[in-house]
């Protein structure tokens, strides 16, 4: 195991040239979330975040412009003291999905969400959520109208960049706008922290279930790799394909630019699998229920046990969890665009909810075969292009058939 841990060191310091002894003082990659609270707090602009190996950023302490006030160390989040001052008691959940059919086929689940936003939208707030910048590169941006905000429609997996998001979200605040922020239950955390309970009023928080946040450089390079490989421009993409029904494995699919669709699923593979997971996501401290936001989104595995027939036609299903009083005022107001049943929350548990997502033991070696050899290398090694794959595939077959 600590074989492991030092070479998961050697990858998280590969970034920097000149290491310097960094006031927050990260030892271990696993302690860090990159939700950027700590950049964002920082009024000298001491900190800025790098990308280790795997794309995935972390805090960078430039001492020369560092007063040792300490901020960064007090704001971080990612521990078990995390706020949950403004949880009630016992969360309320509630199957749900959106009314209206054309805002399903565009969302992972049952578009929840964009009920939400449009609420805040309509009372003149703005909305934060994961969209794209350059070319398919996840980014949190800021929405105003609901064009901008159909941006964040669909799940993204990969953790994105939160560049200057937090310092936009209290400059919102200050100015009297009311702000609903999306994100994982890590970077909402984060912001909850940065933000302080004097701007927290009209701030309304909302977190994923989150199974993990994969690789910003293996979808870099994977998207490239199908771009590549079928010599045309991606267009349009859909993370989790749902055209041929929500209770399905995942798959991607990608429109490119000679007008063909392509559906693959090596990124949900290697995610699945654990392999391209951030570290710190096999220790997250929020897989639990005392969330760290007002309300709490997912998709709703298992429903059949408690709402069967509120998605008879496999169009997609919520599960929702109000948190806080906020969160439970929220969603009774935009209840009007949903068809909603509350439900036990024990009976309604997903996985993430109860323990974080593990990663893979070969995380660290994928990760240095990544460093050295290239995605195309790591694709046919750990994932399912080429014959590894295949003779995997078949060994397990063999296995099964012995074991019957």
């Amino acid at each position: 195991m600590q074989k492991s841990e030092d070479d998961r060191m050697s990858l998280f310091n590969n970034y920097k040239k000149n290491p310097v002894d960094t006031m927050i003082n990260i030892n271990n990659p696993a302690d860090c979330c990159g939700c950027t609270a700590c950049a964002s707090i920082c009024a000298h602009d001491a900190i800025t975040m790098k990308p280790d190996a795997l794309g995935f950023l972390y805090p960078e302490v430039d001492r020369s412009k560092c007063v040792d006030c300490g901020l960064c160390e007090k704001v971080c989040a990612f521990n078990d003291d995390y706020d949950k001052s403004l949880n009630i008691d016992n969360p309320l959940a509630y199957a749900a999905r959106h009314k209206n059919e054309e805002e399903l086929r565009y969302s992972r689940s049952g578009a929840v969400f964009v009920a939400m936003s449009d609420y805040i939208l309509e009372h003149g707030g703005v909305v934060y959520g994961a969209g794209y910048a350059d070319h398919y590169r996840v980014v949190h941006k800021r929405a105003t109208t609901k064009e901008e905000c159909n941006e964040f429609k669909g799940s993204k997996y990969v953790q994105s960049d939160m560049n200057t998001v937090f310092r936009q979200v209290k400059q919102d605040l200050k100015a009297g706008l009311a702000v609903l922020f999306s994100g994982t239950p890590c970077q909402t955390a984060g912001l909850n922290s940065y933000i302080g309970k004097a701007q927290r009023k009209n701030l309304i928080l909302i977190d994923i279930i989150c199974h993990a946040v994969p690789s910003p450089s293996i979808w870099k390079d994977y998207l490239g790799y199908i771009e590549s490989k079928f010599k045309s421009n991606v267009i349009k993409l859909e993370f989790r394909d749902k055209s041929v029904g929500w209770y399905q494995p995942y798959m991607e699919s990608f429109t490119l630019a000679d007008n063909s669709i392509h559906k693959d699923f090596l990124l949900g593979y290697l995610f699945g699998s654990g392999l391209v997971s951030r570290p710190s996501c096999e220790h997250c401290r929020y897989c639990n229920l005392s969330r760290p936001s007002d309300l709490t989104i997912g998709d709703f595995w298992g429903y059949e046990k408690v709402a069967p027939e509120m998605n008879i036609d496999n169009k997609g299903i919520s599960l929702v969890i109000c948190n806080t009083d906020k969160g439970c005022s929220l969603f009774r107001e935009c209840s009007y665009m949903l068809h909603t049943k509350h439900v036990e929350l024990l009976n309604s548990l997903q996985p993430n909810l109860q323990y974080p997502s593990s990663v893979d033991p070969r995380w660290h070696q994928l990760a240095k075969d990544y460093q050295k050899r290239g995605f195309l290398y790591v694709a046919r090694k750990y994932g399912n292009v080429g014959y590894r794959y295949q003779l995997r595939m078949f060994m397990d077959k063999i296995k099964r058939k012995l074991s019957i």
